[in-house]
């Protein structure tokens, strides 16, 4: 693409169908807002063909043409946020080539969505989807430290001393997890525990009792931060509310709109 000599025009706000260009980025999953801003001062950004420096600058997203190192950003005209109870038997991908059911084919979204990190096959609960970058970025982030509950059967009564243990962090991996929360669920004989970590590595929970011997039956993610799988059925979608949006962005410490 050509692109003509750096300009600061830009759009005027306070039109109805303009965004800020910083926030535009961010909502294509570009960059943050701040990273946007420095990409613009740093003239990486044009807009239907001319160089944008000014910060504030505002775009029309069904008008514009806006391209960061010579590549068109994909429009997105508004973000979307759900939440799925994840079934079993699915795989947590856009697509697999070995044609195995994914996450995907539950989803009923009119915009392209994609999941918040990974759930593995035979994990079942809440997964998140959105088509907003910057906030999977954030809620994925290990400083975030968003927590997740989980629910795991074992195969045996999951030992006093091992509850103690992960309560205080084990070694993974050659590093050592963060606290976690563990209570046993009564009435289970010892075999179901509630476990609730802030970190997201690969396969994290299972592992974490696979290291004492168990065989970790059945994981089921209840929560996700403040959001719960509570009246959703099993392999069904529906969208955040406005208050759940608001408490994800408070934990991950979006900036506010």
């Amino acid at each position: 693409m050509t692109t003509r000599k750096k300009t600061d025009a830009g759009l005027q706000p306070g039109s109805p169908d303009t965004v800020r260009l910083n926030r535009f980025l961010s909502m294509c999953g570009v960059a943050s807002r701040r990273k946007a801003d420095e990409m613009i001062a740093a003239g990486l950004v044009s807009v239907n063909g001319a160089i944008m420096t000014k910060l504030g600058t505002t775009v029309r997203p069904q008008r514009d043409r806006v391209f960061v190192n010579g590549k068109e950003v994909a429009h997105v005209d508004a973000p979307v946020y759900l939440v799925m109870n994840k079934p079993k038997d699915t795989i947590t991908t856009m697509h697999d080539e070995r044609g195995r059911a994914t996450v995907m084919d539950l989803v009923h979204a009119r915009k392209r969505v994609f999941p918040i990190g990974r759930l593995d096959r035979n994990t079942t609960g809440v997964l998140l989807f959105t088509n907003d970058g910057a906030f999977a970025n954030a809620l994925m982030h290990p400083r975030s430290e968003i927590p997740k509950a989980y629910l795991v059967t074992c195969d045996k009564a999951v030992e006093r001393e091992h509850m103690v243990q992960l309560r205080n962090g084990i070694r993974l991996d050659k590093k050592m997890t963060a606290p976690a929360d563990v209570v046993p669920i009564p009435g289970s004989r010892g075999k179901e525990v509630g476990i609730t970590i802030h970190e997201g590595w690969n396969r994290q929970v299972r592992r974490m009792f696979e290291s004492f011997g168990y065989d970790v039956r059945k994981l089921d993610r209840v929560a996700y931060g403040p959001i719960t799988k509570e009246g959703l059925p099993r392999g069904a979608t529906r969208p955040l509310t406005p208050r759940e949006i608001r408490q994800l962005k408070t934990l991950a410490g979006i900036e506010r709109e």
